[in-house]
C-alpha cells in the first residue's frame, strides 16, 4: 500500500467531511498550531451549519489546568505541555462521555477561563441528540483521550512552519511537546483524516492506495 498526498482546499475538504459526519458524532481538530486547529474547526463549523445540522463548538483551552499546575516545572517546559496542561479527566466527565452516552444528551461547554485564569463557571446544558461537536485544539489522540472522539482530523505541521506560526517564545515547548505526541501517541495511525498543513489555505490530504 502506497501514500501520497491530494491537494484540497479547506472549505472543499470541510463541505466533503461535513456531509459524511453521523448525527451526535464527536469531532477533533488536532495540530501544533492552534490557530490552525482552530481556523479548520470553523469551516467545518460553517459547513454543518449550511446543512442545518445542530453544533457543539469547544477548545481545548477551556480545559486546561490553572497556570500553577501547568506552570509546575516551568511555563516553557515541554513535558508538561504535552502531559499536563490538558485536564483529560474533566474533559472526559463533562463533554465527551455525557455526549456518547445512549441517554440524553448535556455538556458542560468548558470548565475554564485561560483569559482570568479561574474557573469558567459555564453551567450544564441539555442538547439535541443529533448535535455534533467540534472540538479544537493538541494532543486530541493521545493513548487516553483519543477514544473519546469518533473522528479527529490530525493536522501535520514541519517544524519550520510551526515556528512561522506561533510566538518565538513558544515554540520550542510546542515543538518539544508535539515530537513526544507523535513518538509515544502515532496520531497520524490513529486519526480518521490527516491532512498536510505547511500552508493553511492549501492543505493536503493523505491518501491511502
Amino acid at each position: 500500500m502506497s501514500t501520497t498526498y491530494r491537494p484540497t482546499g479547506p472549505r472543499e475538504f470541510a463541505d466533503r467531511w461535513a456531509a459524511s459526519l453521523p448525527p451526535g458524532a464527536r469531532v477533533g481538530v488536532d495540530g501544533a498550531v492552534e490557530a490552525d486547529t482552530t481556523w479548520y474547526a470553523d469551516h467545518l463549523l460553517a459547513a454543518l451549519r449550511e446543512r442545518a445540522r445542530p453544533v457543539l463548538v469547544a477548545s481545548w483551552q477551556g480545559f486546561w489546568r490553572p497556570r500553577s499546575l501547568r506552570y509546575e516545572f516551568g511555563r516553557d517546559d515541554p513535558e508538561s505541555y504535552y502531559g499536563t496542561w490538558l485536564d483529560v479527566p474533566g474533559l472526559y466527565r463533562e463533554v465527551l462521555e455525557p455526549l456518547g452516552g445512549p441517554t440524553s444528551r448535556w455538556w458542560v461547554p468548558s470548565l475554564y477561563d485561560p483569559a482570568t485564569d479561574r474557573a469558567s463557571r459555564a453551567r450544564r446544558q441539555e442538547v439535541p441528540d443529533d448535535a455534533v461537536l467540534v472540538l479544537a485544539g493538541s494532543f486530541l489522540l493521545t493513548n487516553a483521550l483519543r477514544w473519546g472522539f469518533d473522528a479527529v482530523v490530525h493536522l501535520t505541521t514541519s517544524d519550520a512552519a510551526v515556528r512561522r506560526r506561533v510566538p518565538a517564545q513558544d515554540a520550542d515547548r510546542v515543538l518539544g511537546g508535539w515530537h513526544r505526541y507523535l513518538e509515544q501517541d502515532e496520531p497520524v495511525e490513529a486519526a480518521a483524516v490527516v491532512l498536510r498543513c505547511e500552508d493553511p489555505r492549501h492543505p493536503a490530504e493523505l491518501v491511502q492506495e
